[in-house]
């Protein structure tokens, strides 16, 4: 079963996440859910406040998309058929030490069809614990490396729109304004 999606404005998408204490059958079911959704609405990325949790986890799946990235997973290079979809639990991103930044354009699931400009670090590695409550750790360079970064901001209450040049923002500022309006009106509208 998937989930519901929050958008812009929700103010739980400016909440920092707990830390993921139990990992048990709950938080396996509540990933895959999570992921279930990603794969529907067709994203690279997923974080718990975007399904109205307030959690430090986040799901990531990058085997549907052409683009130049590397990775190392726990030391090892395996074919990413092999580890996707992943589960990010107490994720801990840090940016590789002379890593260069980069602008791309970014979207994101709770922003439907706003995009702008995102820069970002090139190269990250990450220390965390799957669904099981494995560790791992994952470096990554490229879009890889985007997509952590954006999910680590969510599980922070960074949003995208947070990192954008000003005139990257103003650019997309009356799209983000309509966006906010409607999820005002949706909230209000809803059965309390």
């Amino acid at each position: 079963m998937s989930l519901g999606i929050v958008h812009y404005n929700d103010p739980v998408l400016r909440r920092k996440g707990e830390k993921i204490t139990a990992f048990d059958d709950a938080l396996a079911s509540f990933s895959g859910q999570m992921i279930e959704t990603m794969h529907e609405a067709r994203g690279i990325g997923l974080a718990a406040q975007q399904v109205g949790r307030v959690l430090q986890l986040f799901v990531a799946d990058l085997r549907a998309v052409e683009a130049d990235f590397d990775w190392k997973l726990d030391g090892a290079r395996p074919p990413l058929e092999l580890f996707m979809p992943l589960v990010f639990a107490n994720p801990k991103v840090t940016v590789a030490r002379g890593t260069q930044l980069v602008s791309s354009e970014e979207g994101c699931l709770s922003f439907p069809e706003i995009r702008g400009d995102v820069l970002r670090a090139e190269a990250v590695s990450a220390a965390f614990r799957d669904q099981h409550g494995l560790p791992h750790t994952l470096e990554c360079t490229g879009l890889f490396a985007r997509c952590l970064l954006h999910e680590a901001d969510h599980v922070n209450g960074i949003l995208f729109i947070d990192r954008m040049e000003k005139s990257v923002r103003a650019g997309i500022d009356d799209a983000v304004k309509a966006l906010a309006k409607q999820t005002r009106a949706a909230r209000a509208a809803a059965p309390p």
